[in-house]
């Protein structure tokens, strides 16, 4: 039977609670004492022997228990005390272990090269100093106590985590000058990644494995929470570009996606929901989209890492997967296999390894294997012999060997909580059970992990190790990469753009002032005798409309005895005594009273509105904003909330100030002539316009057939025949069509010939020259009554509706544009213009390139300043020795 090596569960609480009562008084913490338990056997033997004397003896219970108490405590203090001679004898051979490396470590500086061997283990390293301090330990194991007043079971987690006594753990060396190495290496990562250009990148660590691999549970197992997308079938079919910052201070785990603005996720379900739906929103035509998907994850318990999560390798395709799938999978992990990335090949150990397509493809992408980590999962379910024969490198080897991992624990391990309560674990506690499983189980057969590399806890060191080694090596190629692009973008900018600065809120900030001047121009022209204009013009064509409906209009009718024939308007010039003629005051009254009932509030408004926003547009097309649709809508938007905000009002003062000219209307003198001249211009205009009309239809349907269409309807009203006989031999074949026609060819004959008679009495007739004849020249009438209108509402227009829009317009542009616009509409906004959009992106690229040659020369000095100081030690040792 295989001898015991670590506390039972029942032991490992009754020891946790005795190191807390002594721990004040002997400095002994629970973690210390877990750890100081190497000799469990005995201590069971004191146990049970004190037991048995108990029994024998018939001691009571509690007299029993005492001396429990005591011999715990007896063996405990032995312990104590073995243990502190061991220490320090450790210490003296640390002391002295380290004189002679960095002796040692001097003169291979100057004789020989220090080359990584492969070797069995795959995890020893090369002996370079970790880059991170105590946050960075934390982050991989290291974790500092916790305070007392945590609960049991985290401090029982963190002294599983945080026990060094496995041989196959490395005591790293921290530096302060290099401890944020890492983290600066990453941001330059990112940078550049922005920058599209093959030639200038940083590795990351790209994640490759079938989909039954364990590929997900090891990258989880990494950051410690439950976070990737699962289901049956495929759901990883996008990259998913992984970066881990350490943040010491942190009280929780957060979650970013910097492309979709969503940050300060701190429930992994979530996340894990959106990277579900993020990966099955690709077409399942598709299956695959080279789209990847950025994720930033902020924890005190993950290291500085950069890693690349790629979809699975399949071997057959699915009867609902495209045919071409398997191909397009190995299409898009080759091209983030390419150097310099670092390949973590996830195989599993139940797996032969010359079946795993992770191997086989880091085979093509890294033939000699010198990038590339192998990580065996399952460990669990083969002997230890076999993985052991498995991770020590020899029938596959690769330069930076392999790591064993349990990624997942047993069913029957993943319940917690009490007898009656067998809660299966998520999340955290699903990360530190697995933790804890892991430990024990190479805890338990660490003799034959001998000279191996495993756990979690390992592979983020090496990873860490491997990616700042990585990217080191990378940065000087890379900072005169970046020094290249530099001088050829600055030296385009200037050609193409003579070194002129733009940013979108730029470009956004100069076409609003250019609008606001113009605006400011446009009240110096567009004022009250402009608004005056437009109003007049609109209450002429009302009264037009009125003076036909009233007076002019005749339609050709067939004559018929029984209709009421009205008084021709050719009598009203006629006659002698308009006084005595009731039916032509009645007639003007009501054109009128249908002139001032009109509703002109609400017209004048709406019709100075509709000016000032077709203004607006015509102001928006001098400037650079006509080639961007959305901010021409946002002007027009503007406007018409600026406009509409005084609409009613304004409409309601209009009504109010021309209510008297419902009742009664005085016209003076000068207002009579100056509304004749306007009524003859009026009148002439209309003749016009009604002669195009007639000669237009003429052209339209020939002189000839318009001339035998009415010659034959006039017939027909002269002999007042009802019924028109279309087959007779008079209508030669007319179509109903063309008998229309004919009527308003006749309707435009007889408008013209009244229109002309109008024409020449208004303008020659005496009697129009007085106001007291108004009834036998409406037309000076109404537009007389049209003008005092016009006057009377451009008042309360000015002042209402067109002072108030000059002075808020601006402010509201302002608004629409400064405030509620994102950065990310500011910029989709200034991108519209191609010609701005090369601009702006050759700017950024020019910032980008700068930025990230300034880190990295801020990288390259601190390098520099280490290998100087290393240097000096080295030089100081060799001058003692001598």
């Amino acid at each position: 039977m295989k001898a015991l090596s670590g506390p039972s569960p029942f032991m490992r609480g009754f020891l946790f609670k005795l190191g807390r009562s002594l721990g004040p008084s002997t400095g002994v913490t629970p973690s210390t004492l877990l750890r100081r338990n190497a000799r469990p056997l005995e201590f069971h033997r004191n146990l049970g022997f004190i037991k048995i004397i108990a029994r024998a003896t018939k001691i009571p219970v509690y007299i029993g228990g005492t001396f429990a108490a005591g011999g715990s405590y007896v063996a405990y203090k032995v312990d104590q005390a073995s243990t502190y001679t061991s220490d320090k004898l450790n210490a003296l051979k640390d002391f002295s272990d380290g004189f002679f490396d960095k002796t040692g470590e001097f003169f291979k500086n100057i004789g020989s090269s220090g080359s990584e061997s492969g070797g069995s283990g795959g995890g020893s390293g090369n002996g370079d100093t970790a880059t991170a301090v105590g946050a960075t330990a934390a982050a991989v194991g290291f974790a500092p106590e916790e305070d007392e007043d945590n609960t049991e079971d985290e401090d029982d987690e963190e002294t599983l985590i945080d026990d060094d006594d496995d041989d196959d753990l490395e005591n790293d060396e921290t530096d302060d000058e290099m401890m944020n190495l890492t983290r600066q290496m990453i941001e330059i990562r990112n940078l550049l990644a922005s920058i599209d250009h093959d030639t200038i990148k940083l590795p990351s660590i790209v994640v490759i494995g079938s989909q039954s691999s364990g590929k997900s549970s090891v990258l989880e197992s990494i950051v410690g929470q439950e976070f990737l997308p699962k289901g049956s079938n495929m759901v990883t079919r996008r990259p998913i570009e992984l970066t881990l910052i350490n943040t010491p201070d942190a009280a929780a785990d957060v979650a970013e996606f910097p492309a979709l603005k969503m940050h300060n996720l701190t429930d992994f379900q979530q996340v894990q929901k959106i990277l579900f739906d993020l990966n099955m929103a690709v077409p399942e035509h598709e299956c695959i989209s080279n789209d990847p998907i950025q994720i930033t994850v902020r924890s005190p318990r993950v290291p500085d890492l950069s890693l690349v999560d790629l979809p699975g390798y399949i071997q057959v395709e699915a009867a609902d997967q495209p045919i071409e799938l398997k191909q397009k999978i190995r299409q898009l992990c080759n091209r983030y296999l390419e150097a310099p990335n670092i390949i973590l090949a996830i195989s599993a150990a139940d797996v032969d390894l010359a079946n795993s397509a992770a191997l086989r493809a880091s085979r093509v992408a890294d033939p000699r294997g010198e990038r590339t980590i192998g990580v065996v999962t399952k460990v669990d379910l083969v002997q230890p012999e076999l993985a052991t024969a498995i991770l020590t490198n020899r029938k596959y080897p690769l330069k930076m060997g392999y790591v064993g991992v349990i990624t997942k624990i047993p069913t029957a391990n993943k319940t917690s909580g009490s007898l009656f309560s067998r809660k299966t674990v998520s999340g955290y506690q699903a990360y530190v059970a697995q933790q804890n499983f892991e430990y024990n189980y190479f805890k338990e057969n660490k003799e034959e992990f001998t000279g191996t590399t495993t756990g979690t806890r390992n592979l983020k060191k090496k990873l860490m190790k491997v990616l700042e080694k990585s990217m080191t090596a990378s940065l000087r190629p890379t900072h005169f990469a970046i020094q290249q692009e530099l001088e050829e973008t600055s030296y385009q900018f200037k050609v193409e753009f003579n070194d002129r600065p733009l940013t979108p809120q730029m470009y956004l900030a100069n076409n609003i002032d250019a609008l606001k001047l113009a605006t400011k121009e446009l009240s110096h022209h567009f004022s009250r005798a402009e608004l005056k204009s437009l109003l007049k013009n609109e209450l002429d064509q009302k009264v037009l409309n009125l003076l036909a409906e009233r007076y002019w209009n005749k339609p050709f009718s067939l004559k018929n005895s029984n209709v009421v024939v009205e008084p021709d308007l050719r009598e009203l010039s006629q006659i002698s005594n308009i006084d005595d003629d009731t039916y032509w005051h009645k007639k003007l009254d009501l054109t009128t009273s249908s002139l001032t009932k009109l509703g002109v509030g609400r017209l004048s408004t709406s019709l100075i509105t509709n000016a000032l926003v077709a203004e607006v547009e015509n102001l928006v097309d001098i400037t650079q904003l006509r080639n961007h649709p959305m901010a021409k809508a946002a002007v027009k938007d503007a406007a018409k909330s600026v406009l509409g905000a005084k609409y009613y009002s304004t409409a309601d003062q209009v009504e109010n100030c021309i209510k008297p000219y419902k009742y009664e209307i005085e016209i003076e003198d000068r207002e009579w002539q100056t509304s004749k001249e306007n009524a003859v211009k009026l009148l002439k205009e209309e003749l016009r316009q009604a002669d195009d009309v007639y000669n237009y239809l003429k052209k339209l349907i020939g002189g000839r057939k318009l001339q035998q269409v009415v010659t034959y309807l006039e017939k027909l009203n002269q002999n007042q025949s009802l019924d028109l006989d279309l087959n007779s031999k008079e209508a030669l074949g007319f179509s109903p069509q063309l008998i229309e026609k004919g009527k308003e060819a006749i309707f435009l004959k007889d408008r013209i010939s009244l229109l002309k008679m109008r024409y020449l009495f208004v303008k020659n007739s005496k009697k129009c020259k007085k106001k007291e004849n108004k009834y036998q020249c409406p037309e000076i009438f109404l537009d007389a009554v049209s003008s005092k209108i016009a006057s009377t509402s451009i008042l309360f227009l000015n002042v209402e509706l067109l002072s108030d829009f000059y002075y808020n317009f601006p402010r509201e542009l302002d608004l629409k544009f400064f405030t509620n616009l994102t950065k990310e509409e500011i910029e989709r906004f200034a991108k519209e213009d191609p010609k701005i959009k090369k601009h702006i992106e050759l700017q950024e690229r020019k910032d980008l390139l700068e930025n990230a040659m300034s880190k990295i020369e801020g990288v390259l000095a601190i390098q520099r300043t280490k290998k100087t100081g290393n240097d000096s030690g080295n030089k100081s040792i060799f001058s003692w020795g001598s």
